[in-house]
């Protein structure tokens, strides 16, 4: 940790009579901005870390992370910051400024909870008291552990870190992790002795090589757990010892012929070290949604559609143009009722000529769908298109052309937010309360924006010749 040496020698009164109580510090708030505004220009880095509020005893007020240490901590000491009302008492009771640098804003996020929860600070209260704060699961007593980010966290038969601050930064850490220890996040109860697993076909993680798919018995459950210990050594700060372990581990596969668990080992160690270059955060987020619970949305998807299974992956395409010229289309992917950006895709319409909805709905849907079948790759659960009837229709020409059959097929109308579903001539009018409902406009809506972001780039480079 990088600390200041400067001590001020208090030479006030105490104002409790044992000794203990608050004292009236010889110095100025001016002053203090002053010294640790120098303190955070010279000393702290333009990296990612977690920073520490001192008082004049040493003990620690308030901690935070940070992607930009010096930008973030130097906000502290902007004439801006002194009207908020929180941060104003922070700095006043203040004595000093530290940080500790981290290798990625990963690193930054799990040390953040560490320490919060291990010290205890007085300005992170609300962190500590309030137990709506999101925590990261991992369950115990199952075959194949899974990991998930949850409000309500089990009493027993899990290990817990956290609470976290942001549930979309969390979720963020989640997928960069998976990347790396290729864990699984679904609910399926899956047994190590039930041979009938072999026949499961896995979700869309084990095709993008972010789950080793123990759905389908394609880990076994020793070498699957040996993953989460690997998990649970990185989450704890124990990046060197970890990296350590595995470059022995390694090296025996190796010198014992087991040139695919060497090679997946090399893989993991590199992807590790790399973490740092994963980018932000936010890169990675899943926005956090107040006003719907997927689970609830998803349950209610299963309910009125009648499905044998609930859902867990739902895409979502819209179109985008601008007088007929440069359309596109976006493709959007939801994974357990939240939006997963590795999946979204872009499209420039290539067979349409003009201004025609219909034909470039059924285009996306013709080559999302064939590549798909293609490379054997795994069907979403659910096809949403933004649109009525008409848009619904065209999809169902893509599947009824290529002889596919379609997962379920619907399409969300604006303003009465009908929804309109294949092989059937009326749509349905959901209650405007219904979590279902809202599960499907958050996708359209999501859909919409990514391609109208997408239509904003190409219109941008054709302006300004990018």
């Amino acid at each position: 940790m990088a600390r200041s040496d400067e001590r001020h020698v208090n030479e006030a009164t105490p104002a409790g009579d044992d000794g203990t109580g608050p004292v009236e510090l010889p110095k100025t708030q001016a002053e203090f901005f002053a010294r640790a505004a120098e303190k955070v220009r010279s000393k702290f880095p333009a990296g990612p870390g977690v920073y520490l509020f001192q008082d004049q005893a040493g003990r620690v007020l308030y901690v935070g992370k940070a992607k930009n240490l010096r930008a973030r901590v130097g906000s502290y000491f902007l004439a801006a910051a002194a009207g908020d009302q929180r941060t104003e008492r922070l700095v006043r009771e203040a004595y000093d400024v530290d940080f500790v640098e981290t290798e990625s804003d990963v690193d930054a996020l799990l040390m953040e909870a560490r320490l919060v929860k291990d010290i205890q600070p007085k300005h992170n209260r609300d962190l500590r008291d309030d137990k709506s704060f999101p925590y990261l699961q991992i369950t115990t007593h199952e075959d194949f552990p899974r990991i998930e980010v949850t409000r309500e966290p089990q009493s027993t038969g899990a290990k817990l870190y956290g609470p976290f601050a942001s549930a979309g930064s969390l979720r963020g850490a989640v997928q960069a992790l998976q990347k790396v220890f290729k864990f699984r996040t679904c609910s399926l109860d899956i047994q190590a002795d039930d041979d009938r697993w072999r026949w499961f076909r896995p979700c869309l993680l084990a095709s993008i090589n972010q789950c080793t798919a123990p759905c389908n018995l394609r880990i076994g459950k020793e070498e699957y757990r040996n993953d989460i210990k690997r998990l649970r050594m990185f989450l704890e700060g124990n990046r060197k010892t970890l990296l350590k372990n595995m470059r022995e581990e390694m090296a025996d596969a190796s010198t014992n012929l087991r040139f695919e668990q060497a090679a997946r080992l090399r893989d993991e160690i590199q992807m590790i070290e790399r973490l740092s270059e994963r980018g932000e955060l936010e890169t990675h987020e899943q926005p956090e949604v107040f006003y719907i619970d997927p689970k609830k949305g998803l349950a209610g998807l299963q309910k009125i559609f009648k499905l044998q299974e609930r859902p867990r992956n739902i895409e979502g395409v819209d179109i985008a143009h601008l007088g007929g010229n440069e359309t596109v289309a976006s493709l959007v992917q939801f994974l357990d009722g939240l939006p997963f950006k590795p999946g979204y895709r872009r499209f420039r319409i290539r067979d349409v000529e003009g201004i025609d909805d219909f034909a470039s709905i059924r285009e996306v849907v013709a080559r999302r769908f064939r590549k798909l079948r293609d490379e054997g790759q795994v069907f979403p659960d659910v096809l949403l298109v933004d649109g009525g009837i008409g848009q619904l229709g065209r999809a169902m020409e893509a599947f009824e052309k290529l002889q596919i059959k379609p997962p379920l097929v619907l399409s969300l109308a604006k303003k009465e937010e009908l929804v309109y579903v294949m092989n059937r001539n009326k749509p349905l009018r959901l209650s405007r309360r219904s979590y279902a409902l809202r599960l499907l406009q958050y996708v359209r809506d999501e859909a919409h924006r990514f391609a109208q972001h997408y239509h904003h780039i190409l219109r941008r480079k054709r302006t300004l010749g990018e």
